[in-house]
């Protein structure tokens, strides 16, 4: 996701956007004072990858993608204990066979023992059972918690609510400013090698229908650069439908499948947010390909 944005973040107000420097700065402030954190926003906003790249900086961050079940939940922080690699923390060789409370006390040991940071990634309505463990971990604070949600409602972190009671345990992210979003998919169509003989009014259309949210603008262009590059079929069907699909798989061709404007060999369509993104190509030549977007 525009890689190059995260070198010298600092170069600019636009890298210090992408990068998101200001919402880093303030969970390492957290981290440094042992206090928990809510990260909320939609999805696509880039939580998680700011997770991944906070619980890189921090070498006792337990980092979790997902918290579905107890079970899940221990032996995701087993394995995130031992790949800490300190020799002190008594780990067993095959967790699997274990039975889920047992795996609680050795992770519940383990925290005991060293100044760990549980980094836990989408939660989404957890069961009152997840919650419960969670707050066991962080006991009163002994154990910090980093965790990210769509809200801050209890529909999305449960019981958990209490921990970011306060607004300075809550971060917000929020999608991009309208001029930082165009500059972020001007280069993410650059480094994927869109290309269109109307790109920069499609790159607009994405930025508005995106609503600036970077994860929507990335699937947008991947819809678009696959249309651009699919080896359509030429001849006298040249108006097949393509059924919908991920960018990255294409479908076959449907015969007799039409959407009504002439020459559109191709259409997508992308559900982005509580609107129906729709891409397509209109027209058949490599060297005047246009993107139709509605």
């Amino acid at each position: 996701m525009a890689e190059r944005a995260l070198q010298n973040a600092s170069a600019s107000p636009y890298l210090v956007a992408v990068a998101r420097t200001d919402e880093m700065a303030r969970l390492q402030a957290q981290a440094q004072k042992r206090k928990s954190m809510l990260v909320f926003g939609p999805e696509g906003v880039g939580k998680t990858r700011l997770l991944e790249a906070f619980a890189k900086t921090h070498p006792l961050a337990l980092y979790v993608s997902r918290t579905n079940t107890p079970r899940d939940l221990m032996l995701a922080l087993i394995e995130n204990l031992r790949n800490t690699g300190k020799g002190e923390l008594r780990l067993p060789a095959s967790p699997g066979s274990l039975s889920t409370s047992s795996l609680k006390g050795m992770v519940q040991s383990a925290l005991d023992r060293l100044p760990f940071l549980l980094v836990l990634d989408h939660l989404a309505g957890p069961s009152s059972v997840v919650t419960r463990i969670i707050k066991e971990m962080n006991y009163y604070g002994r154990t910090p918690v980093i965790f990210a949600a769509r809200t801050p409602h209890m529909e999305d972190i449960g019981t958990l609510r209490p921990m970011c009671a306060d607004r300075s345990e809550r971060i917000e992210m929020k999608t991009f400013a309208p001029q930082v979003a165009l500059e972020f998919a001007r280069r993410e169509a650059e480094e994927s090698g869109l290309w269109a003989s109307n790109l920069e009014p499609a790159i607009h259309s994405f930025v508005e229908w995106s609503g600036g949210n970077p994860g929507g603008i990335i699937q947008m262009v991947k819809m678009a650069h696959l249309i651009t590059t699919y080896p359509f079929p030429r001849g006298r069907n040249l108006r097949r439908g393509y059924p919908c699909a991920a960018p990255s798989v294409p479908s076959p061709p449907v015969a007799g499948r039409r959407d009504g404007l002439a020459n559109c060999l191709c259409h997508f369509r992308l559900n982005v947010g509580d609107n129906l993104f729709r891409l397509r190509r209109r027209s058949v030549a490599p060297d005047d390909v246009a993107l139709a977007v509605n």
